[in-house]
Protein backbone atom coordinates (compact mmCIF):
# COMPACT_ATOMS: atom_id res chain seq x y z
CA UNK A 1 0.00 0.00 0.00
CA UNK A 2 1.55 3.30 -1.08
CA UNK A 3 1.01 6.00 1.56
CA UNK A 4 -0.95 9.10 0.63
CA UNK A 5 0.89 12.40 0.39
CA UNK A 6 -0.31 15.94 1.19
CA UNK A 7 -1.36 17.64 -2.03
CA UNK A 8 -2.18 14.37 -3.76
CA UNK A 9 -5.62 14.10 -5.41
CA UNK A 10 -7.49 10.82 -5.01
CA UNK A 11 -10.07 10.39 -7.77
CA UNK A 12 -13.33 8.45 -7.72
CA UNK A 13 -13.51 8.14 -3.94
CA UNK A 14 -16.82 6.82 -2.56
CA UNK A 15 -17.96 8.61 0.59
CA UNK A 16 -19.23 6.72 3.62
CA UNK A 17 -20.98 7.86 6.82
CA UNK A 18 -20.73 11.20 8.57
CA UNK A 19 -18.21 11.46 11.42
CA UNK A 20 -18.08 13.74 14.43
CA UNK A 21 -16.41 17.03 13.52
CA UNK A 22 -17.99 17.79 10.15
CA UNK A 23 -16.12 15.13 8.20
CA UNK A 24 -17.24 12.10 6.23
CA UNK A 25 -15.43 8.77 6.27
CA UNK A 26 -13.92 7.28 3.13
CA UNK A 27 -11.32 4.57 2.49
CA UNK A 28 -8.57 4.37 -0.10
CA UNK A 29 -6.53 1.19 -0.34
CA UNK A 30 -7.36 0.41 3.27
CA UNK A 31 -6.49 3.86 4.61
CA UNK A 32 -9.16 5.96 6.33
CA UNK A 33 -9.66 9.49 4.97
CA UNK A 34 -11.75 12.11 6.76
CA UNK A 35 -13.23 14.27 4.00
CA UNK A 36 -14.73 17.76 4.26
CA UNK A 37 -17.43 19.14 1.96
CA UNK A 38 -18.64 15.66 1.02
CA UNK A 39 -21.88 13.73 1.57
CA UNK A 40 -22.55 10.05 2.12
CA UNK A 41 -22.93 8.07 -1.10
CA UNK A 42 -21.15 10.60 -3.29
CA UNK A 43 -18.36 9.78 -5.72
CA UNK A 44 -15.77 12.58 -5.49
CA UNK A 45 -12.19 13.62 -6.08
CA UNK A 46 -10.37 14.53 -2.86
CA UNK A 47 -7.21 16.53 -2.30
CA UNK A 48 -5.22 15.25 0.67
CA UNK A 49 -4.16 17.88 3.21
CA UNK A 50 -2.77 15.90 6.17
CA UNK A 51 -1.49 12.36 6.66
CA UNK A 52 -0.53 10.46 9.80
CA UNK A 53 -0.13 6.80 10.69
CA UNK A 54 -3.82 6.31 11.52
CA UNK A 55 -5.70 8.38 8.94
CA UNK A 56 -5.55 11.16 6.37
CA UNK A 57 -7.57 14.35 5.90
CA UNK A 58 -8.77 15.94 2.70
CA UNK A 59 -11.44 18.01 0.99
CA UNK A 60 -13.58 17.61 -2.11
CA UNK A 61 -12.26 19.26 -5.26
CA UNK A 62 -14.72 17.71 -7.74
CA UNK A 63 -18.01 15.83 -7.51
CA UNK A 64 -18.56 12.99 -9.99
CA UNK A 65 -21.81 11.73 -8.47
CA UNK A 66 -23.69 14.14 -6.21
CA UNK A 67 -25.99 13.37 -3.31
CA UNK A 68 -29.61 14.44 -3.57
CA UNK A 69 -28.98 16.49 -0.43
CA UNK A 70 -26.20 18.59 -1.97
CA UNK A 71 -27.11 22.24 -2.62
CA UNK A 72 -25.31 25.31 -3.93
CA UNK A 73 -23.71 27.05 -0.93
CA UNK A 74 -25.29 30.44 -0.18
CA UNK A 75 -21.83 31.91 0.48
CA UNK A 76 -19.29 32.29 -2.35
CA UNK A 77 -16.32 31.60 -0.02
CA UNK A 78 -17.83 28.42 1.46
CA UNK A 79 -15.20 25.72 1.30
CA UNK A 80 -12.38 28.23 1.75
CA UNK A 81 -13.64 29.83 4.96
CA UNK A 82 -13.33 27.47 7.91
CA UNK A 83 -16.59 28.47 9.58
CA UNK A 84 -19.52 26.80 7.80
CA UNK A 85 -18.66 23.21 6.95
CA UNK A 86 -22.26 22.25 6.01
CA UNK A 87 -23.09 25.01 3.53
CA UNK A 88 -23.20 22.42 0.75
CA UNK A 89 -25.94 20.46 2.58
CA UNK A 90 -29.67 21.19 2.59
CA UNK A 91 -30.73 22.61 5.96
CA UNK A 92 -33.07 19.72 6.75
CA UNK A 93 -30.46 17.08 5.93
CA UNK A 94 -27.80 18.89 7.97
CA UNK A 95 -30.02 18.38 11.02
CA UNK A 96 -30.34 14.71 10.13
CA UNK A 97 -26.54 14.44 9.94
CA UNK A 98 -26.25 16.00 13.38
CA UNK A 99 -28.85 13.56 14.69
CA UNK A 100 -26.75 10.69 13.40
CA UNK A 101 -23.64 12.07 15.11
CA UNK A 102 -25.42 12.60 18.44
CA UNK A 103 -26.90 9.09 18.30
CA UNK A 104 -23.56 7.48 17.40
CA UNK A 105 -21.54 9.32 20.03
CA UNK A 106 -23.98 8.71 22.89
CA UNK A 107 -24.41 5.03 21.97
CA UNK A 108 -20.67 4.44 21.58
CA UNK A 109 -19.50 6.39 24.63
CA UNK A 110 -22.39 6.06 27.08
CA UNK A 111 -24.53 3.18 25.85
CA UNK A 112 -27.47 5.58 25.56
CA UNK A 113 -29.93 5.22 22.68
CA UNK A 114 -30.84 8.69 21.41
CA UNK A 115 -34.17 8.47 19.58
CA UNK A 116 -34.93 12.18 19.21
CA UNK A 117 -34.37 14.65 16.41
CA UNK A 118 -32.32 17.84 16.17
CA UNK A 119 -34.78 20.70 16.53
CA UNK A 120 -34.65 23.65 14.16
CA UNK A 121 -34.37 26.98 15.99
CA UNK A 122 -35.24 30.15 14.11
CA UNK A 123 -33.73 32.23 12.62
CA UNK A 124 -32.19 29.60 10.33
CA UNK A 125 -30.20 28.80 8.35
CA UNK A 126 -28.90 32.34 7.62
CA UNK A 127 -28.60 35.57 9.64
CA UNK A 128 -28.67 33.86 13.02
CA UNK A 129 -25.32 34.79 14.53
CA UNK A 130 -25.22 37.78 16.89
CA UNK A 131 -21.48 37.66 17.68
CA UNK A 132 -18.55 37.40 15.29
CA UNK A 133 -14.78 37.40 15.68
CA UNK A 134 -13.20 38.75 12.50
CA UNK A 135 -9.50 38.61 11.65
CA UNK A 136 -7.87 41.65 10.07
CA UNK A 137 -5.18 41.40 7.43
CA UNK A 138 -2.23 43.79 7.21
CA UNK A 139 -4.41 46.43 5.53
CA UNK A 140 -7.16 46.20 8.16
CA UNK A 141 -9.56 44.28 5.91
CA UNK A 142 -11.80 41.84 7.81
CA UNK A 143 -12.03 38.16 7.04
CA UNK A 144 -12.33 34.73 8.65
CA UNK A 145 -9.77 31.97 9.07
CA UNK A 146 -9.53 29.06 6.67
CA UNK A 147 -9.97 25.56 8.10
CA UNK A 148 -7.01 24.46 10.29
CA UNK A 149 -5.01 27.44 9.01
CA UNK A 150 -3.89 30.97 9.83
CA UNK A 151 -4.86 32.09 6.33
CA UNK A 152 -7.40 34.92 6.39
CA UNK A 153 -10.19 34.46 3.85
CA UNK A 154 -11.61 37.89 2.88
CA UNK A 155 -15.32 38.40 3.42
CA UNK A 156 -17.39 38.09 0.25
CA UNK A 157 -19.43 40.96 -1.10
CA UNK A 158 -22.42 41.36 1.20
CA UNK A 159 -20.50 39.98 4.18
CA UNK A 160 -20.87 36.83 6.24
CA UNK A 161 -24.10 35.03 5.42
CA UNK A 162 -24.76 33.58 8.89
CA UNK A 163 -24.16 36.88 10.73
CA UNK A 164 -26.95 39.29 11.47
CA UNK A 165 -26.99 42.06 8.83
CA UNK A 166 -25.66 44.82 11.09
CA UNK A 167 -22.43 42.88 11.76
CA UNK A 168 -22.10 40.92 8.51
CA UNK A 169 -19.75 43.38 6.78
CA UNK A 170 -17.73 45.56 9.16
CA UNK A 171 -15.64 47.28 6.50
CA UNK A 172 -11.95 48.22 6.55
CA UNK A 173 -10.61 49.14 9.98
CA UNK A 174 -7.98 51.83 10.47
CA UNK A 175 -5.30 49.35 11.51
CA UNK A 176 -2.22 48.15 9.73
CA UNK A 177 -1.08 45.56 12.29
CA UNK A 178 -3.72 42.92 11.66
CA UNK A 179 -5.34 41.56 14.82
CA UNK A 180 -8.96 40.83 15.62
CA UNK A 181 -12.27 42.63 15.61
CA UNK A 182 -15.26 41.62 17.72
CA UNK A 183 -18.68 42.32 16.23
CA UNK A 184 -21.81 42.28 18.40
CA UNK A 185 -25.32 42.70 17.04
CA UNK A 186 -26.60 45.67 18.93
CA UNK A 187 -29.20 47.84 17.17
CA UNK A 188 -26.62 49.39 14.82
CA UNK A 189 -23.84 46.83 15.17
CA UNK A 190 -20.93 47.22 17.57
CA UNK A 191 -17.33 46.67 16.45
CA UNK A 192 -14.67 46.62 19.15
CA UNK A 193 -11.13 45.52 19.85
CA UNK A 194 -10.96 42.32 21.98
CA UNK A 195 -9.30 44.34 24.76
CA UNK A 196 -12.05 46.96 24.81
CA UNK A 197 -13.86 46.93 28.22
CA UNK A 198 -17.23 47.63 26.58
CA UNK A 199 -20.25 45.80 28.03
CA UNK A 200 -23.48 45.03 26.21
CA UNK A 201 -26.97 44.21 27.43
CA UNK A 202 -28.64 40.97 26.40
CA UNK A 203 -32.30 40.25 27.11
CA UNK A 204 -33.92 36.88 27.78
CA UNK A 205 -37.62 37.20 28.42
CA UNK A 206 -38.13 39.68 31.24
CA UNK A 207 -34.50 39.57 32.40
CA UNK A 208 -31.50 41.63 31.30
CA UNK A 209 -27.90 40.43 31.43
CA UNK A 210 -24.74 42.50 31.18
CA UNK A 211 -22.08 40.73 29.14
CA UNK A 212 -18.48 41.76 28.46
CA UNK A 213 -17.80 42.51 24.81
CA UNK A 214 -15.26 39.68 24.67
CA UNK A 215 -17.18 37.49 27.12
CA UNK A 216 -19.18 34.34 26.41
CA UNK A 217 -22.79 34.54 25.29
CA UNK A 218 -24.59 32.07 23.05
CA UNK A 219 -24.16 33.39 19.48
CA UNK A 220 -27.53 32.27 18.08
CA UNK A 221 -30.08 34.99 18.73
CA UNK A 222 -32.60 32.49 20.13
CA UNK A 223 -30.19 30.17 21.94
CA UNK A 224 -30.23 31.74 25.39
CA UNK A 225 -34.04 31.77 25.56
CA UNK A 226 -34.37 28.30 24.04
CA UNK A 227 -31.94 26.67 26.45
CA UNK A 228 -33.12 28.61 29.50
CA UNK A 229 -36.74 27.67 28.90
CA UNK A 230 -35.86 24.03 28.25
CA UNK A 231 -33.75 23.76 31.41
CA UNK A 232 -36.42 25.31 33.63
CA UNK A 233 -39.17 23.16 32.12
CA UNK A 234 -37.16 19.98 32.67
CA UNK A 235 -35.96 20.79 36.19
CA UNK A 236 -39.36 22.09 37.40
CA UNK A 237 -37.76 24.17 40.19
CA UNK A 238 -39.75 24.77 43.36
CA UNK A 239 -39.50 27.83 45.64
CA UNK A 240 -36.91 27.32 48.36
CA UNK A 241 -34.93 24.61 46.58
CA UNK A 242 -31.13 24.84 46.50
CA UNK A 243 -29.78 25.02 42.95
CA UNK A 244 -26.23 25.06 41.60
CA UNK A 245 -25.31 26.73 38.28
CA UNK A 246 -21.82 25.49 37.40
CA UNK A 247 -19.72 27.05 34.65
CA UNK A 248 -22.36 29.74 35.02
CA UNK A 249 -20.91 32.52 32.84
CA UNK A 250 -22.79 35.75 33.55
CA UNK A 251 -25.68 33.91 35.22
CA UNK A 252 -28.10 32.92 32.45
CA UNK A 253 -29.46 29.80 34.16
CA UNK A 254 -28.93 31.24 37.63
CA UNK A 255 -31.29 34.06 36.69
CA UNK A 256 -33.99 31.66 35.56
CA UNK A 257 -33.67 29.52 38.68
CA UNK A 258 -33.67 32.56 40.98
CA UNK A 259 -36.82 33.82 39.26
CA UNK A 260 -38.45 30.47 40.16
CA UNK A 261 -37.66 31.07 43.84
CA UNK A 262 -34.57 28.88 44.19
CA UNK A 263 -31.59 29.65 46.41
CA UNK A 264 -28.88 29.70 43.74
CA UNK A 265 -25.12 29.23 43.90
CA UNK A 266 -22.97 29.72 40.82
CA UNK A 267 -19.33 29.01 39.97
CA UNK A 268 -17.41 30.33 36.98
CA UNK A 269 -13.72 30.46 36.09
CA UNK A 270 -13.78 34.02 34.74
CA UNK A 271 -13.55 36.69 37.42
CA UNK A 272 -15.07 39.29 35.08
CA UNK A 273 -18.03 37.03 34.31
CA UNK A 274 -18.65 36.48 38.03
CA UNK A 275 -18.62 40.24 38.64
CA UNK A 276 -21.30 40.59 35.98
CA UNK A 277 -23.27 37.59 37.28
CA UNK A 278 -23.49 39.22 40.70
CA UNK A 279 -24.98 42.31 39.08
CA UNK A 280 -27.26 40.30 36.80
CA UNK A 281 -28.63 38.03 39.53
CA UNK A 282 -28.17 39.88 42.85
CA UNK A 283 -30.15 37.30 44.85
CA UNK A 284 -27.74 34.48 43.91
CA UNK A 285 -24.26 33.80 45.29
CA UNK A 286 -21.34 33.40 42.90
CA UNK A 287 -17.76 32.20 43.29
CA UNK A 288 -14.92 32.69 40.81
CA UNK A 289 -12.33 30.02 40.22
CA UNK A 290 -11.83 26.34 39.41
CA UNK A 291 -15.18 24.58 39.67
CA UNK A 292 -13.85 21.43 41.37
CA UNK A 293 -12.10 23.47 44.06
CA UNK A 294 -14.82 26.04 44.61
CA UNK A 295 -17.51 23.36 44.79
CA UNK A 296 -16.17 22.35 48.22
CA UNK A 297 -17.41 25.71 49.55
CA UNK A 298 -21.01 25.22 48.41
CA UNK A 299 -23.77 23.69 50.58
CA UNK A 300 -23.53 19.96 51.26
CA UNK A 301 -26.89 19.27 49.64
CA UNK A 302 -28.46 20.51 46.41
CA UNK A 303 -31.86 19.85 44.89
CA UNK A 304 -31.04 20.92 41.34
CA UNK A 305 -27.86 21.30 39.28
CA UNK A 306 -27.19 22.94 35.93
CA UNK A 307 -23.92 22.09 34.19
CA UNK A 308 -22.87 24.12 31.15
CA UNK A 309 -19.19 23.21 30.77
CA UNK A 310 -16.75 24.13 27.99
CA UNK A 311 -16.40 21.91 24.92
CA UNK A 312 -14.07 19.52 26.75
CA UNK A 313 -16.77 18.55 29.25
CA UNK A 314 -16.78 18.27 33.02
CA UNK A 315 -14.10 17.00 35.39
CA UNK A 316 -14.93 13.61 36.93
CA UNK A 317 -14.22 15.04 40.39
CA UNK A 318 -16.92 17.68 39.82
CA UNK A 319 -19.46 14.99 38.96
CA UNK A 320 -18.52 12.93 42.02
CA UNK A 321 -18.90 15.95 44.30
CA UNK A 322 -22.31 16.72 42.81
CA UNK A 323 -23.63 13.18 43.20
CA UNK A 324 -22.68 13.21 46.89
CA UNK A 325 -25.13 16.11 47.28
CA UNK A 326 -27.99 13.91 45.99
CA UNK A 327 -29.70 16.36 43.61
CA UNK A 328 -33.10 15.20 42.42
CA UNK A 329 -32.30 16.36 38.89
CA UNK A 330 -29.26 17.47 36.87
CA UNK A 331 -29.46 19.46 33.62
CA UNK A 332 -26.33 19.07 31.49
CA UNK A 333 -26.00 21.55 28.58
CA UNK A 334 -23.40 20.31 26.09
CA UNK A 335 -21.95 21.77 22.89
CA UNK A 336 -20.01 18.56 22.11
CA UNK A 337 -21.83 15.20 22.00
CA UNK A 338 -18.56 13.32 22.52
CA UNK A 339 -17.84 15.13 25.79
CA UNK A 340 -21.46 14.63 26.80
CA UNK A 341 -21.19 10.91 26.11
CA UNK A 342 -18.07 10.54 28.25
CA UNK A 343 -19.66 12.43 31.14
CA UNK A 344 -22.94 10.49 30.88
CA UNK A 345 -20.92 7.29 31.31
CA UNK A 346 -19.25 8.71 34.42
CA UNK A 347 -22.60 9.79 35.85
CA UNK A 348 -24.07 6.37 35.10
CA UNK A 349 -21.27 4.80 37.12
CA UNK A 350 -22.13 7.23 39.94
CA UNK A 351 -25.80 6.27 39.89
CA UNK A 352 -27.39 8.98 37.70
CA UNK A 353 -29.01 8.13 34.36
CA UNK A 354 -30.58 10.24 31.60
CA UNK A 355 -34.35 10.57 31.73
CA UNK A 356 -34.28 12.63 28.52
CA UNK A 357 -31.82 14.00 25.95
CA UNK A 358 -32.77 16.69 23.46
CA UNK A 359 -30.77 18.35 20.70
CA UNK A 360 -30.99 21.80 19.10
CA UNK A 361 -29.58 23.17 15.86
CA UNK A 362 -28.15 26.37 17.35
CA UNK A 363 -25.31 26.50 14.78
CA UNK A 364 -27.01 26.18 11.38
CA UNK A 365 -24.81 25.34 8.35
CA UNK A 366 -22.07 24.06 10.65
CA UNK A 367 -21.49 20.61 12.16
CA UNK A 368 -21.98 21.90 15.71
CA UNK A 369 -25.01 20.86 17.75
CA UNK A 370 -26.22 21.69 21.26
CA UNK A 371 -27.62 18.98 23.53
CA UNK A 372 -29.50 19.04 26.81
CA UNK A 373 -29.44 15.92 29.00
CA UNK A 374 -31.64 15.57 32.10
CA UNK A 375 -30.36 13.09 34.66
CA UNK A 376 -32.01 11.60 37.74
CA UNK A 377 -30.94 9.04 40.37
CA UNK A 378 -31.22 5.47 39.14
Amino acid sequence: MSPLQPGEVVTGLEIGPVAHGGHFVARHEGQVIFVRHALSGELVDVQITDVNRRFARGFVVAVQRASEHRVTPPCPVAGRCGGCDFQHVSAAHSRELKRQVVAEQLAHLAGYQFTGTVAEVLPAPLQWRSRMRYRLDGQGRPGLLAHRSREIVPLPEGGCRIALPQIASPGVQARADGGELLAIATADGLFIDPNDPTEVTERVGERSYQVAGDGFWQPHTSAAATLSEAVVAALAPQPGEVAFDLYCGVGLFAGALAAAGCMVWGIEGSTKAVELARRNVPTARFLAGDVARRLTRLPGRADLVVLDPPRTGTDADVLAQLVRRSPRRIAYVACDPAALGRDLLTLDQLGYVPSAVSAYDLFPLTHHVECLAILEPR
